[in-house]
């Protein structure tokens, strides 16, 4: 790529749904139900819309993918990554379901995550970056 050929940049949100914010013993990890990418683990969430805070647009998505409501807690980090068509940029945050039972609306498979079994699945690249980070914030 040109030096003056600016890679588009996606601004996604995820949630790293744990049982507790106070002690993170398992989180959430959802399946690709879909796409070329389907069968790879990822955080779920989505793209942020216009006139939408990282929050909003996380409560938005959760809402509309998992049908429950969640408390959006710290920054964990933010994902930047390059994948060969754009550049993602990603805020993740913890979260904790407040309401409503999950229902999976898009992914195709999910799994409450212990530690010890964070790295079991195969994770989409951008979310595997976020790993070795959450081994360091998670309770046993």
């Amino acid at each position: 790529m040109g030096e003056n050929m600016k890679m588009k940049t996606i601004k996604v949100v995820a949630a790293v749904i744990c049982d507790s914010i106070a002690e993170k013993t398992k989180i959430f990890s959802t399946a690709r139900g879909y796409g070329e990418w389907k069968g790879f683990w990822e955080f779920p969430g989505g793209k942020i819309e216009k006139g939408e805070t990282a929050r909003q647009a996380l409560k938005r998505e959760i809402r509309e993918e998992l049908c429950v409501d969640i408390f959006v807690g710290d920054l964990i980090d933010t994902v930047e990554y390059d994948y060969p068509e754009f550049h993602l940029s990603m805020d993740c945050f913890w979260c904790e379901v407040t309401g409503g039972e999950i229902v999976l609306k898009e992914a195709g498979d999910a799994k409450w995550l212990v530690k010890s079994r964070l790295r079991d699945v195969e994770w989409l690249l951008a979310d595997a970056v976020l790993i070795g980070l959450l081994e360091t914030q998670m309770g046993n």
